[in-house]
């Protein structure tokens, strides 16, 4: 046989991370057709490793093959949304939204060709996650190609179940619990972290001309565009942000009383999302700490904070 020197996953990430497909000449240049499965993980791997987010550090406690799903998903989030807020030189946003949702319709029928989708090929396979989650996923990133702004709170609660909850119903299934009062708590989780997300980039999202706080609570808060996008910190701003926080602070108090709703093995399956809402609540907790001073450098937990969270959250569930 030919041995064939497989790239590193740092060679591998290297590639075109937005779109998570090799350039064209780089599977000639090996001769072979695509990659494997393996490299296709390794790829998603680097990817997700190379990214620092919070979520990165509560999937060290699955097992391996739960892991690498995780870090698949993670990897097809981010492409995903490269792909509208920095598409490939020469090419538009919608253009590579179609062409993800042609390579996730290739995963399902397992013929995809780009790396990210070879690996959750894979994945959606062996975990039977279904392809409607990712389908909602797209259309949610789509939506900021579309709307830069919010009139109620109701609009913005179906872009935050499109791009957070479906998240959370596709790794039910990474964590084995998909009952239907654990939907419920993705859900609810899914939603506080993308009301998370939206206050503490309120300031970066203004100066690109988003606004996703609602329309219709500057109105009530007697807050302006205008000032929002000037980034006026004022009493205003901190009523507004104080209202906005009380919400996605309901929102978290809503997935744990659904978690507590479960039974043991349940709670303990979803012990990464916990950790995951140990990082995000604190977060909020901050944002709310600094009274709302969220134009200034981004609000973020050291990494020692984030594995001294993570690291308590599972012992804890390993020893209740």
């Amino acid at each position: 046989g030919v041995t064939r020197n497989h790239p590193s996953p740092e060679a591998i990430a290297s590639l075109e991370p937005c779109r998570g497909r090799p350039p064209d000449d780089f599977c000639a240049l090996r001769g072979v057709s695509r990659m494997t499965v393996d490299e296709a993980q390794a790829y998603c791997t680097a990817l997700t490793k190379a990214s620092g987010s919070n979520f990165y550090y509560s999937f060290f406690f699955l097992p391996k093959a739960r892991r690498n799903a995780m870090y698949t998903v993670y990897a097809f989030c981010k492409a995903v949304d490269a792909a509208v807020d920095e598409p490939p030189a020469g090419s538009q946003p919608q253009e590579e939204l179609a062409r993800w949702r042609s390579e996730l319709d290739a995963a399902y029928h397992g013929t995809p060709t780009w790396p990210i989708a070879i690996s959750l090929a894979h994945h959606v396979k062996a975990l039977t996650i279904p392809k409607v989650y990712f389908e909602e996923l797209i259309t949610g990133m789509e939506m900021d190609l579309h709307n830069n702004r919010y009139v109620t709170f109701n609009e913005l609660s179906s872009y935050c179940y499109r791009v957070a909850s479906v998240v959370g119903l596709i790794c039910l299934h990474i964590f084995g619990a998909t009952s239907a009062r654990a939907q419920d708590y993705a859900v609810d989780l899914g939603m506080a972290f993308q009301l998370t997300n939206i206050l503490r980039d309120v300031g970066t999202d203004a100066a690109q001309n988003r606004i996703y706080l609602p329309l219709e609570d500057l109105k009530a808060c007697k807050y302006s565009e205008k000032a929002l996008r000037q980034q006026t910190y004022s009493p205003e701003f901190q009523k507004l942000m104080q209202y906005e926080a009380a919400r996605a602070r309901q929102y978290y108090d809503k997935a744990r009383a659904a978690l507590m709703a479960l039974p043991p093995h349940e709670r303990r399956a979803l012990t990464v999302a916990e950790i995951m809402r140990g990082v995000y609540s604190r977060i909020l907790k901050k944002i709310e700490a600094s009274e709302y001073q969220v134009f200034g450098p981004r609000i973020r937990l050291t990494t020692s904070h984030r594995l001294a969270i993570a690291a308590g959250i599972w012992l804890r569930s390993r020893f209740s």
